[in-house]
Protein backbone atom coordinates (compact mmCIF):
# COMPACT_ATOMS: atom_id res chain seq x y z
CA UNK A 1 0.00 0.00 0.00
CA UNK A 2 1.82 3.19 0.87
CA UNK A 3 3.81 4.22 4.11
CA UNK A 4 1.74 7.09 4.99
CA UNK A 5 -1.52 3.95 5.64
CA UNK A 6 1.75 2.39 8.06
CA UNK A 7 2.59 5.81 9.51
CA UNK A 8 -1.30 6.49 10.49
CA UNK A 9 -2.13 3.34 11.84
CA UNK A 10 1.04 3.08 13.97
CA UNK A 11 0.06 6.46 15.47
CA UNK A 12 -3.16 5.31 16.50
CA UNK A 13 -1.79 2.11 17.66
CA UNK A 14 0.67 3.31 19.54
CA UNK A 15 -1.03 6.39 20.74
CA UNK A 16 1.62 9.25 19.40
CA UNK A 17 0.97 11.72 16.89
CA UNK A 18 2.51 10.64 13.38
CA UNK A 19 4.89 13.27 13.25
CA UNK A 20 6.59 11.25 16.13
CA UNK A 21 6.47 7.78 14.21
CA UNK A 22 9.35 6.66 12.57
CA UNK A 23 10.32 3.77 10.58
CA UNK A 24 13.65 2.26 10.43
CA UNK A 25 15.11 2.99 6.07
CA UNK A 26 15.73 -0.12 5.70
CA UNK A 27 12.58 -1.59 6.53
CA UNK A 28 10.73 0.81 4.43
CA UNK A 29 9.72 -1.50 1.50
CA UNK A 30 8.05 -3.87 4.73
CA UNK A 31 6.29 -0.48 6.00
CA UNK A 32 5.00 -0.42 2.28
CA UNK A 33 3.40 -4.05 1.97
CA UNK A 34 1.53 -3.69 5.59
CA UNK A 35 -2.23 -3.73 4.30
CA UNK A 36 -3.86 -4.35 7.85
CA UNK A 37 -3.68 -3.55 11.40
CA UNK A 38 -2.43 -6.68 12.75
CA UNK A 39 0.61 -5.96 9.60
CA UNK A 40 1.62 -3.27 11.43
CA UNK A 41 1.09 -4.41 15.08
CA UNK A 42 4.01 -7.05 14.08
CA UNK A 43 6.15 -4.66 12.64
CA UNK A 44 6.30 -2.72 15.74
CA UNK A 45 6.80 -5.89 17.33
CA UNK A 46 9.65 -6.27 15.85
CA UNK A 47 11.09 -2.79 16.24
CA UNK A 48 10.98 -1.88 12.56
CA UNK A 49 8.42 1.09 13.34
CA UNK A 50 8.79 3.03 16.47
CA UNK A 51 7.90 6.50 18.18
CA UNK A 52 10.36 8.85 19.45
CA UNK A 53 10.11 10.21 23.33
CA UNK A 54 7.69 12.49 23.53
CA UNK A 55 9.89 15.75 24.92
CA UNK A 56 9.38 17.94 28.16
CA UNK A 57 10.14 20.89 29.81
CA UNK A 58 12.21 19.80 33.14
CA UNK A 59 12.33 23.40 34.93
CA UNK A 60 14.63 22.88 37.76
CA UNK A 61 12.79 25.81 39.61
CA UNK A 62 9.69 23.69 39.23
CA UNK A 63 10.97 20.85 40.86
CA UNK A 64 12.50 22.99 43.63
CA UNK A 65 8.83 24.53 44.54
CA UNK A 66 7.12 20.78 44.03
CA UNK A 67 9.55 19.62 46.60
CA UNK A 68 8.59 22.69 49.22
CA UNK A 69 4.79 22.35 48.87
CA UNK A 70 5.20 18.22 49.77
CA UNK A 71 7.02 19.41 52.76
CA UNK A 72 4.02 21.28 53.48
CA UNK A 73 5.32 25.02 52.36
CA UNK A 74 3.85 27.66 50.39
CA UNK A 75 0.30 26.44 51.19
CA UNK A 76 -0.92 29.14 53.66
CA UNK A 77 -3.73 31.40 53.39
CA UNK A 78 -2.29 34.07 51.35
CA UNK A 79 -1.52 31.25 48.31
CA UNK A 80 -5.58 30.11 48.29
CA UNK A 81 -7.73 31.08 46.14
CA UNK A 82 -11.07 29.47 46.09
CA UNK A 83 -13.15 28.51 49.23
CA UNK A 84 -12.52 25.40 51.12
CA UNK A 85 -15.31 22.98 49.45
CA UNK A 86 -13.79 24.57 45.94
CA UNK A 87 -10.64 23.28 46.78
CA UNK A 88 -9.47 19.34 47.05
CA UNK A 89 -13.00 18.28 48.03
CA UNK A 90 -14.74 15.04 46.84
CA UNK A 91 -15.06 15.57 43.06
CA UNK A 92 -18.71 16.73 41.55
CA UNK A 93 -19.02 13.14 39.45
CA UNK A 94 -18.03 11.32 42.57
CA UNK A 95 -20.66 12.68 44.87
CA UNK A 96 -23.20 12.96 42.63
CA UNK A 97 -23.26 9.20 41.20
CA UNK A 98 -23.64 8.43 45.26
CA UNK A 99 -26.45 10.39 45.80
CA UNK A 100 -27.99 9.30 42.82
CA UNK A 101 -27.48 5.74 43.66
CA UNK A 102 -29.39 6.38 46.84
CA UNK A 103 -32.35 7.78 45.02
CA UNK A 104 -32.58 4.71 42.78
CA UNK A 105 -32.28 2.30 46.10
CA UNK A 106 -35.16 4.16 47.30
CA UNK A 107 -37.14 4.18 44.37
CA UNK A 108 -36.34 0.17 43.30
CA UNK A 109 -38.19 -0.69 47.13
CA UNK A 110 -40.97 1.77 46.66
CA UNK A 111 -39.63 3.96 49.71
CA UNK A 112 -40.16 7.22 47.52
CA UNK A 113 -43.07 7.86 44.28
CA UNK A 114 -41.97 8.81 41.13
CA UNK A 115 -42.62 12.43 41.89
CA UNK A 116 -40.44 12.64 45.06
CA UNK A 117 -37.35 11.14 43.08
CA UNK A 118 -37.37 13.62 40.28
CA UNK A 119 -37.76 16.65 42.75
CA UNK A 120 -34.66 14.92 44.71
CA UNK A 121 -32.92 13.97 41.43
CA UNK A 122 -33.02 17.78 40.32
CA UNK A 123 -31.67 18.90 43.98
CA UNK A 124 -29.08 16.56 43.41
CA UNK A 125 -27.98 17.45 40.06
CA UNK A 126 -27.59 20.99 40.94
CA UNK A 127 -25.44 20.72 43.97
CA UNK A 128 -28.05 21.29 47.24
CA UNK A 129 -26.52 18.25 48.90
CA UNK A 130 -22.86 18.31 50.47
CA UNK A 131 -22.65 14.71 50.92
CA UNK A 132 -25.06 11.28 51.35
CA UNK A 133 -25.69 11.95 54.63
CA UNK A 134 -27.56 15.63 53.91
CA UNK A 135 -29.11 14.12 51.53
CA UNK A 136 -30.56 11.39 53.68
CA UNK A 137 -30.96 13.84 56.21
CA UNK A 138 -33.30 16.43 54.09
CA UNK A 139 -35.31 13.65 52.60
CA UNK A 140 -36.05 12.58 56.69
CA UNK A 141 -37.11 15.94 58.06
CA UNK A 142 -38.85 16.18 54.87
CA UNK A 143 -41.19 13.65 56.33
CA UNK A 144 -39.25 10.43 55.02
CA UNK A 145 -40.10 7.65 57.37
CA UNK A 146 -36.42 6.07 57.87
CA UNK A 147 -34.99 3.97 60.52
CA UNK A 148 -31.68 4.58 61.27
CA UNK A 149 -30.04 1.51 60.58
CA UNK A 150 -31.28 2.07 56.72
CA UNK A 151 -30.17 5.28 56.71
CA UNK A 152 -26.47 4.40 57.99
CA UNK A 153 -26.99 1.17 54.78
CA UNK A 154 -28.03 3.76 52.10
CA UNK A 155 -24.88 6.14 53.20
CA UNK A 156 -22.38 3.19 52.39
CA UNK A 157 -23.94 2.27 49.03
Amino acid sequence: MSIKLTRRIASELMERGESAVRIKPEFTPDAKKALTREDVRQLIKDGKVYAINAKSNISAYAKVLKDKRNKGRRRGPGRRKGTERARGTVEYKKRIRGQRRILKSLKGESSIDNEMFKKYYALVKGGTFASKAALISRMRSDGLQMDEEKAKKLRHA
